[in-house]
């Protein structure tokens, strides 16, 4: 008995049922791939899409490259030449630009390509709609990796459209919190040790109230201390209430907390000296003292003036929340800010505190000018990409630190969802005597 072979056009031969094998198998996945995508989107992509993914990456890189005007002639006065003999002879193929190993992510792939000489990375931003044509993915972003390499990366499909809650593996990381998801797919994770002060900016209904939500939940069961400040009557940060150490709901108690924050702090630089630690994080666990999160609900209310009693005011506020964030990341006082529109026509002050807030979100907001407080003096592609949100793109934000920027969108955490998470957690609201003011 004998088995059949086939012979391959490169002179292999293989035997029948292994092309068999091969078959069924490719049918296979081509017949439960609906269903394994459905139920298994990640297994579906790695063993269908990504695979297929790259022979059209492959197959189309050097006519795009040309099209892009990013391919470069190898020999330009020898191809003049022999058109001009007319030997007959095909002209050199022009150089393109190399590409590496293509590694795949949870939703999409990302490779790095080197530069020609003469080639900027600006070159290959402008190529990206092209790419994800070709590609026919969602999207393609090009950022720097080096000089005279970029990084591509291409999302399949749009991960903000349904962001989804990452599965908690371990107890979480003191004051870190997964709030959402980003445009790459993976998850947008708000580090204070890492970042410890943020600027979250939005206009009504953009997604802000959402973010400040979801990074209280995450925040909520861990032991850390939480502060508010919502000069509005306290209606946005009172639904937080029993999990608050204290809370300020107008301007005059917003700046008797804040001087108690500025007292505490400097407490703490006092202990930490004694010690000859640099931080709090060098003291033992005993010494350490309860890090403080201090969320400040539109803070357009605490530097609007109408009289000198209110400029006075306005100036104190301004003042100590510029002191909190030049000491509070050594000695464990964070601040996460947060308002409608943030502009210089607030007081200088504003502009003063924004330098110290190291984090920015912009979502959508109503006036180009509170999107270049927030991310102009960072980056100027965030800026674009912050103005270019839609009203319907709720949750959508552009989120920029000193390591670049990315799109990102938070998890949907409703103010009843909100309310309920912090009365589950209200025994782990630590009582700070230091604080204890009318506003509480």
């Amino acid at each position: 008995m004998t088995l059949a072979s086939s012979t391959s056009s490169a002179g292999t031969v293989w035997p029948s049922w292994v092309l068999v094998v091969a078959a069924v198998l490719v049918s296979g996945l081509l017949l439960a791939g609906p269903a394994l995508r459905r139920r298994y989107p990640v297994a579906w992509w790695l063993l269908l899409g990504f695979p297929v993914l790259v022979v059209r990456v492959m197959h189309t890189w050097r006519p795009l490259m040309a099209g892009c005007g990013l391919a470069v002639s190898r020999r330009p006065a020898l191809t003049v030449v022999s058109g001009l003999v007319g030997n007959g002879a095909p002209p050199p193929q022009p150089r393109v630009p190399r590409y590496g190993l293509i590694r795949p992510t949870g939703g999409g792939f990302w490779l790095l390509v080197r530069l020609l000489p003469g080639q900027v990375p600006e070159d290959f931003v402008k190529a990206a709609p092209a790419m994800a044509e070709d590609w026919q993915v969602h999207g393609v972003r090009v950022t720097s990796w080096r000089p005279g390499v970029v990084r591509i990366a291409a999302s399949v499909t749009d991960p903000l459209a349904t962001p989804r809650l990452p599965k908690q593996r371990g107890p979480s990381q003191l004051l870190r919190v997964a709030v959402g998801v980003l445009e790459t797919g993976a998850a947008w994770v708000i580090d204070l040790r890492r970042v410890p002060h943020w600027l979250i900016v939005g206009a009504t209904r953009s997604g802000k109230s959402t973010l400040i939500n979801a990074l209280v939940a995450g925040l909520a069961p861990q032991p850390v201390a939480l502060v508010g400040i919502d000069c509005k009557g306290g209606m946005e940060l009172s639904l937080y209430e029993p999990r608050l150490s204290a809370l300020a709901t107008n301007r005059e108690q917003a700046v008797r907390l804040l001087a108690a924050l500025v007292d505490l702090t400097l407490d703490r630089m006092t202990v930490c000296r004694a010690a000859r630690a640099r931080n709090i994080w060098g003291l033992s666990e005993k010494e350490r003292p309860v890090p403080v999160v201090v969320i400040v609900d539109e803070i357009a209310e605490l530097f609007l003036v109408a009289s000198r009693n209110e400029k006075d005011e306005a100036h104190a506020a301004g003042t100590a929340l510029i002191r909190l964030a030049q000491l509070g990341a050594a000695l464990g006082v964070f601040l996460v800010v947060a308002g409608q529109r943030v502009g210089s026509d607030l007081g200088p002050g504003v502009t003063a505190l924004r330098a110290q807030l190291g984090g920015r979100v912009c979502h959508r907001v109503a006036d180009p000018g509170t999107a270049e407080m927030a991310l102009g003096d960072l980056n100027p592609d965030a800026l674009k990409a912050a103005q270019a949100i839609t009203p319907e793109q709720a949750g959508t934000a552009v989120l920029a630190s000193g390591d670049g920027w990315e799109r990102a969108r938070s998890h949907l955490i409703t103010e009843a969802d909100a309310e309920v998470i912090a009365a589950e957690y209200e025994y782990l609201a630590p009582v700070l005597p230091e604080l204890l003011t009318e506003a509480k």
